[in-house]
């Protein structure tokens, strides 16, 4: 079975087509439970999310700050595994027929077996895989896998990315390039900066493929602010917190629902 690459590229097409920039959430697997991590996910794109990054919990995060360390943890400490990572993309996509990929570092899948790997995520749906840790001349044998499984691999750029270096990276990605707003760890911020937006425009000038920006949006002026330069708008901490925050399970489910619509609206108002 295939992935799903080219449902990702024509939905970040048509929101392009709206005049709008896409919403992409991120939610790790296994938080607050497997299965609970999984309505989750449905109620993100529930509220308008248009894509969605599944997270592989890891014990050593280096991109990730407190707050998804601390979901991270949950779920590890719940018991989850890779299996149920797949199970989450499989059940998030079949009930929702939107794209789902998969955010992790590179040593998990480097123990599973980047072939057992890819052809898992591409039965369960998925899209592809962000890897903000595998550095682009270590990346041959990944590319090779995802492109025959129909994964795009989404790389991480930096405001300290030189232009040769971006254009070294865009090359070799696929779906849409993850450009980090600044530099540091996730975590919700009080603005989100001009350095994002002259890293989108330096990106640009090197690819086609879409950039989309991460770190720091938390609420629908920051995401209406990122929507006015990039063509996605990447919220991840402020999700994980919304649940962490809430008193039980159907009240985080009703606060990241909510979050998203207006997130959702702040895209549109760019």
């Amino acid at each position: 079975m295939s992935g799903n690459i080219e449902l990702l590229s024509t939905t970040l097409a048509a929101a392009k087509a709206e005049g709008r920039a896409a919403l992409i959430a991120y939610l790790p697997a296994g938080f607050p439970t497997v299965g609970g991590g999984i309505e989750a996910v449905k109620a993100v794109i529930a509220g308008g999310a248009d894509v969605v990054e599944i997270g592989l919990p890891h014990s050593d995060p280096v991109l990730d700050g407190p707050v998804i360390q601390t979901a991270d943890d949950i779920a590890l400490r719940g018991g989850v595994r890779i299996a149920d990572v797949m199970r989450t993309v499989r059940e998030a996509y079949e009930a929702t027929g939107v794209p789902i990929l998969v955010m992790t570092y590179w040593n998990p899948i480097d123990r599973y077996g980047v072939e057992r790997f890819t052809a898992e995520l591409a039965e369960a749906g998925g899209a592809g895989c962000i890897l903000p840790d595998l550095p682009v001349q270590e990346s041959a044998l990944w590319r090779e896998h995802a492109e025959k499984h129909g994964l795009a691999t989404v790389f991480v750029v930096a405001p300290s990315s030189q232009d040769a270096r971006l254009a070294t990276i865009t090359a070799a990605g696929s779906g849409f390039v993850y450009a980090a707003s600044l530099m540091g760890v996730t975590g919700t911020r009080a603005s989100v900066g001009a350095q994002a937006q002259e890293l989108v425009g330096r990106t640009r000038a090197t690819t086609d493929l879409p950039v989309c920006v991460g770190l720091g949006v938390s609420n629908a002026e920051q995401a209406a602010e990122v929507a006015g330069f990039a063509d996605g708008v990447i919220v991840g901490s402020a999700f994980v917190k919304a649940m962490l925050d809430a008193p039980d399970e159907t009240a985080g489910l009703d606060a990241v629902r909510s979050l998203a619509g207006e997130l959702a609206q702040g895209v549109r108002k760019r």
